[in-house]
């Protein structure tokens, strides 16, 4: 999984590069077919934002999250991307098993 990490009004150190990397490979054991990751970090003013684009197999997924501590933001940004991922493979794992639905059920007779 490639990550792009970019900073607005604020310095990428290498423990955010890392702490960024470390939190992103979260996501790939729940799903193998990311390929690639662009992770903006901005500050304004009192606010932290973390946001992130997803680019996976069948979809690309974004989130957010902004609150006061950059470290906090990342880890929500995470929680985020991970439900969305789990939720993504669920909709792709069980569209192909689903049974008939309507038409499969047994008819009544009268």
């Amino acid at each position: 999984m490639q990550i792009n990490i970019t900073g607005h009004h604020i310095d990428l150190t290498d423990a955010l590069r890392n702490y960024v990397s470390e939190k992103m490979s979260k996501l790939s054991r729940h799903f193998d077919h990311v390929t690639n990751t662009h992770v903006i970090l901005t500050v304004e003013k009192q606010s932290q934002k973390a946001e992130a684009t997803v680019h996976c197999a069948g979809t690309d997924l974004f989130a957010q999250h902004d609150t006061e501590d950059m470290y906090a933001s990342i880890d929500g940004l995470i929680d985020k991307l991970d439900r969305q991922i789990v939720k993504h493979k669920e909709k792709i794992s069980d569209h192909n098993r689903k049974s008939g639905g309507v038409k499969s059920m047994p008819a009544e007779e009268a």
